[in-house]
């Protein structure tokens, strides 16, 4: 039977989600909350959900109710995703999680306390052709020894001309723990730890927009024998593809989601591979989640425990790596004064 699911938030990424969770066949939309009548009706309609909240104790409180999705602004994903916790409700969670590493240290005990799943939601890394370059790293050797990575996720962001005429929209606002690194630099952060494990020492050196986030700019993840130097921004764009040095050639991989070219170039041949099998195809401007929101009901119908560590070691390590390097450069969230 399909996981019965609410959903609270109702932008383009929660329409993203609808749409792929129900491809999948493992998923039925049941319910959607908002805090506006008018906008939650629009939304539950538009998607054939009969069932609107208002109010998210009563959300929590409907018995059909198996699981929730998650997309508001950042800074509320933490009392509304432990809301739902507590309800015994499974939650998908957004990136990023929370604000601070002992929010999602909270959630996790409260998953575990009410013997359901906390997950967060980084949908590339289920990608079929991410795994398929986990494997090509870690089980195949096919680089040898690592030297090291460079990785790229900088796309302009249409709101950043909203922050050039001086306003701040939510993305762009500390109060709603905002900034690049948080929204596009956690999918390269995410996107190396899950191939290489936590990384020793971070730092970050990002450029400070006129609402205090962070814009963009560059992270160094060091490692014991080789570094990951990341690119990240939503106040520019770059064309540059990933790379993966190692002993035995370079891995160009075209992004760190929505992955479709991944080309092993061989040193001693001169020539190059390609790697990567076939892309979801997703309609625009969806974007890809069918993988990521199979996969979450198959660990969440099955309860499997090992796969959940394994997702739950990627975001502790995500969110310690994230926010240290915010911490480093001053940039605060109401979260890290409470």
């Amino acid at each position: 039977m399909p996981i019965q699911y609410g959903v609270v938030g109702t932008g383009w990424i929660t329409e993203s989600w609808i749409n792929a969770a129900t491809k999948t066949g493992s998923w039925q939309l049941h319910a959607v909350y908002s805090r506006k009548q008018e906008q939650v009706e629009a939304f539950a309609s538009k998607h054939g959900s009969k069932t609107t909240y208002t109010s998210l104790e009563e959300l929590g409180a409907d018995r059909k109710l198996q699981a929730v999705y998650i997309a508001s602004p950042n800074s509320h994903h933490y009392a509304q995703a432990k809301q739902m916790l507590q309800a015994k409700k499974h939650v998908i969670l957004e990136k990023p999680a929370t604000s601070t590493p002992d929010e999602l240290d909270d959630l996790f005990k409260t998953a575990k306390d009410n013997g359901v799943s906390l997950i967060e939601a980084f949908r590339h890394l289920q990608e079929a052709n991410f795994k398929l370059l986990q494997r090509t790293i870690n089980e195949q050797k096919r680089l040898g020894p690592i030297y090291g990575a460079s990785f790229t996720y900088a796309s302009y962001s249409s709101r950043y001309n909203n922050v050039l005429a001086g306003e701040t929209p939510n993305i762009f606002n500390l109060e709603f723990s905002g900034g690049s690194l948080v929204d596009i630099g956690v999918y390269p952060v995410s996107f190396a730890i899950a191939l290489f494990g936590a990384p020793k020492t971070s730092a970050y050196v990002p450029f400070i927009c006129q609402t205090g986030v962070d814009g963009g700019g560059v992270i160094m993840l060091k490692y014991d024998t080789f570094g990951v130097q990341i690119n990240n921004s939503k106040a520019y764009q770059s064309f540059a593809p990933c790379e993966i040095y190692g002993e035995k050639g370079t891995i160009t991989i075209n992004a760190t989601a929505e992955l479709e070219s991944i080309k092993h170039w061989d040193p001693k041949t001169k020539q190059s591979e390609e790697l990567a099998g076939p892309k979801v195809e997703v309609e625009k401007p969806n974007v890809s989640m069918f993988e990521e929101a199979q996969e979450f009901a198959r660990i969440i119908s099955e309860n499997d425990v090992k796969a959940l560590a394994a997702l739950e070691r990627v975001s502790r390590d995500v969110i310690k790596v994230t926010s240290e390097m915010r911490l480093q450069n001053g940039i605060l969230y109401p979260a890290d004064k409470s």
